[in-house]
């Protein structure tokens, strides 16, 4: 560790490992891919965490999730705050702050209210098994585990920090004050980047691990969540009597199991200087997790009717050649259009045989998601000219054969079509390219 550096920006892609419930097909690898992004160093408050939040935002947006995700966030010292002020013993606090984690997570399974109503039963109230975690298991008082229960069930955005602010008890804890200093602060930072409609204050999220002491985040999509039936599964599971699946079985089919959030982090002032053995430096981050994301954005598109298939390679044009009798394949033909598009910058290839077949070469451009083909013809080469195809038009459709253009304009006119192809197939992160990472 370089002591000389007190203040970073880094991003870090490399593979991470999961300890248990791996579903291969939701992205829940045991061996798989993770981005790490932190901001290290001493800066005003709650600024490294704003910008990490803003990033946050124009990476989803960049993948053409326009509003189809939250962030929950919440706040360390609030949660410590709130177990303070209602009754929970110190050596309590952590243990019971994993059981109120646990209740977003009952939430997805069992979606039918959010507020606090004791008189419900599993599965219609989540905070039942919550509650029934905190004062049978880990023997908190049913009076303090009532208490938690007003709080950890709120979410909302700035209305409700205001009347957390409000709440006179809350305040008059330092570190619930602090933590609501910050998030005064912090919302009107995001107000100010334009975030703010993409937070969800939630009060249950908790995060796990024990190094976050401050801001605390998650993003979630609809994919995150458990399937449906998943409540009902885990019923019949529990009345015959049956085992929690084994930590190395795969999951991809069990309803129960969700992708999980896509994206989280917070805050970690102390765990730099828990390696370093010398002076502290707080830290912020966020880790996205790619196999996550990719898996749901798959998902997205084979459940869309206007998408297309998931594009195995990043070629935009292949490029056919046809004949009657005596075809000689015009190899060199179709080379030096392939030399003429990429010269252009676009993306294109050809069947390398001499004399391919047409539905041969046609079946290549459809398993790889190939948009257009641009079609050689013996007449065709004769009169300078070729025929442009976009791939998957309906029958009946005006353009289903192709546009036939004069050579000298085909990069022009394949740029054109192109980026009208993109513009109409990329809304809503509907067109994806697996090979080369982009989305």
């Amino acid at each position: 560790m370089n002591s000389n550096i007190q203040s970073i920006k880094r991003y870090h892609i490399a593979k991470v490992y999961r300890r248990d419930q791996p579903a291969m097909t939701k992205g829940r690898m045991r061996e798989f891919y993770q981005c790490d992004f932190d901001i290290a160093g001493l800066y005003d408050p709650m600024l490294p965490d704003a910008e990490i939040i803003r990033i946050t935002c124009e990476i989803f947006e960049g993948l053409g999730w326009k509003g189809n995700y939250t962030i929950k966030i919440n706040h360390r010292k609030i949660l410590d705050g709130i177990f303070a002020v209602c009754g929970v013993p110190q050596d309590k606090i952590r243990t019971i702050s994993s059981a109120v984690d646990k209740l977003d997570k009952v939430r997805a399974l069992y979606p039918f209210t959010s507020t606090f109503q004791p008189h419900l039963t599993p599965p219609q109230q989540p905070w039942t098994e919550v509650r029934r975690e905190m004062t049978e298991d880990k023997n908190l008082d049913p009076d303090v585990a009532d208490k938690i229960g007003a709080y950890v069930q709120l979410k909302g955005s700035q209305e409700l920090l205001d009347k957390l602010l409000s709440d006179t008890t809350l305040m008059a804890n330092e570190s619930a004050k602090k933590g609501l200093d910050d998030m005064a602060l912090l919302f009107n930072y995001l107000t100010t980047f334009g975030v703010l409609p993409k937070i969800s204050f939630d009060m249950s999220l908790a995060r796990g691990l024990d190094y976050y002491t401050g801001v605390i985040y998650e993003v979630i999509t609809e994919g995150s969540a458990p399937g449906s039936g998943a409540a009902n599964k885990l019923q019949k599971a529990a009345k015959a009597g049956k085992k929690p699946a084994d930590a190395d079985e795969d999951r991809s089919n069990d309803p129960s199991v969700g992708v999980g959030s896509v994206a989280a982090g917070g805050r970690y002032d102390e765990l730099v200087g828990m390696f370093s053995g010398k002076q502290q430096i707080p830290c912020v981050g966020i880790s996205f997790g790619v196999d996550r994301i990719f898996s749901i954005i798959k998902s997205r598109m084979e459940a869309s009717a206007t998408s297309s298939t998931v594009r195995s390679t990043e070629v935009d044009v292949y490029v056919m050649a046809f004949g009657g009798k005596g075809f000689t394949g015009l190899l060199t033909e179709r080379m030096n259009l392939a030399k003429m598009l990429w010269d252009a910058g676009i993306k294109a290839e050809f069947s390398w045989k001499v004399k391919p077949k047409l539905p041969a070469q046609f079946k290549l451009a459809e398993q790889g998601g190939v948009p257009f083909a641009v079609i050689l013809g013996e007449e065709e080469v004769k009169q300078g000219k070729c025929r442009i195809k976009e791939m998957g038009l309906a029958e009946g459709h005006p353009e289903k054969e192709g546009v036939e253009v004069e050579m000298e304009r085909l990069v022009e006119e394949v740029k054109g079509k192109l980026a009208k192809w993109y513009e109409e197939n990329a809304e809503g992160g509907l067109v994806g390219r697996v090979g080369g990472l982009e989305v």
